[in-house]
């Protein structure tokens, strides 16, 4: 058993374990459409067993990046349907990724408005936004009867992806975003039904879950998480207690998958085996366990024939080599990834990385 071995998903079969991880580009064309282009770049990558999209927000207030694509409009809708028509005849699966950025974004992406969060709290850094980079802006707390507007959203989304003609969706609750603001302590100081206890922070998170997964089934719905993940101002005091009691409520919902962020080398670092989290979920979450975090071929292999994951998603190696199942079958070079067009551009670094011949 290894990465190039079958996969059955609930009534998906996956042409092999190699997921291509979720990754912003920022080549949305004006209204946040996915761009053209898109169908060209997804394609090239469909011999992934499952592509999972970039973040595409589920509203006009989730925003936090230039050029993103959402999945809110009928026009979003239509130029994802292209890409998931193009994809499905190529013969891949693919799943899109619902996401709320939360505090991090800017007033200047939000049509003046200032950001939402659980709780008013700072966020280091700087953003990028139209005029330039700025710093981020104190959030604004999103208040208790407003709740139930963000489950819709995520609600709705789910549904418009489905319209999309996606195999299923990925709800981010990674990187600092809203549902991870919800889920850690740091980031959430609320004295409300979502914030405090363990229990009251992992209420939203499993809202959110429940609302996709009627629309989906739980089969057909994963979710990310990164317990390690620190940018952005994220801090949890017991990330081992929270998680654990996270996966244990997405393992009740039977939820397809979990994908989680745990860096084992390469660009990301690397967590001390003693601070690994990824045995813990495996023996707690009992469906599918996607692990990213810097893999290569040889590492992603001994992961999968260990048993530690079923799937291993890729980042930076599939935006470099659209076929990257082909090039670790035949162990062949890989191309190197050109960093200045990751979020910049449009064809260059995008569509133009060389395939084998």
């Amino acid at each position: 058993m290894d990465l190039l071995t079958k996969y059955k998903f609930g009534e998906l079969e996956l042409s092999n374990r190699m997921v291509m991880a979720p990754m912003t580009r920022c080549r949305a064309i004006e209204g946040n459409i996915p761009n053209p282009l898109a169908v060209t770049y997804y394609t090239q990558r469909a011999s992934a067993g499952l592509i999972i999209t970039e973040g595409s927000q589920v509203s006009p207030k989730g925003v936090g990046y230039v050029r993103t694509p959402g999945i809110h409009s009928s026009s979003q809708v239509a130029g994802w349907k292209k890409v998931t028509d193009a994809v499905h005849k190529a013969g891949g699966i693919i799943f899109l990724q619902l996401w709320h950025v939360g505090r991090v974004s800017h007033p200047d992406l939000l049509g003046g408005e200032l950001p939402v969060a659980p709780s008013a709290l700072p966020v280091e850094g700087e953003i990028h936004t139209p005029p330039g980079k700025k710093k981020f802006v104190i959030p604004r707390v999103l208040e208790t009867d407003e709740i139930p507007d963000i489950i819709e959203q995520f609600r709705k989304g789910a549904q418009n992806a489905k319209l999309a003609g996606f195999d299923g969706v990925e709800i981010h609750g990674a990187n600092g975003y809203l549902l991870d603001q919800f889920l850690r302590d740091g980031s959430n100081r609320r004295k409300d039904k979502y914030g405090g206890s363990l229990q009251n922070r992992i209420r939203l998170p499993l809202e959110v879950t429940e609302a996709v997964v009627s629309v989906w089934g739980a089969e057909r719905v994963g979710y990310r998480i990164s317990p390690h993940f620190s940018s952005h101002s994220m801090s949890d005091t017991d990330p081992g207690q929270t998680f654990s009691n996270f996966a244990k409520e997405l393992n009740k919902i039977k939820l397809g998958y979990l994908h989680m962020i745990e860096p084992i080398g390469g660009r990301l670092g690397v967590i001390a085996p003693q601070a690994r989290l990824a045995p813990v979920i495996r023996k707690i979450f009992h469906g599918t366990l996607i692990l990213n975090g810097g893999y290569d071929a040889h590492s992603a292999n001994e992961a999968i024939e260990k048993g530690e994951a079923d799937l291993i998603s890729f980042g930076v190696l599939f935006l470099a080599n659209p076929d990257l199942p082909l090039r670790f079958r035949k162990n062949a070079a890989l191309n190197s990834a050109d960093v200045s067009t990751f979020y910049a551009g449009e064809e260059k670094g995008y569509i133009d990385y060389p395939e084998l011949e």
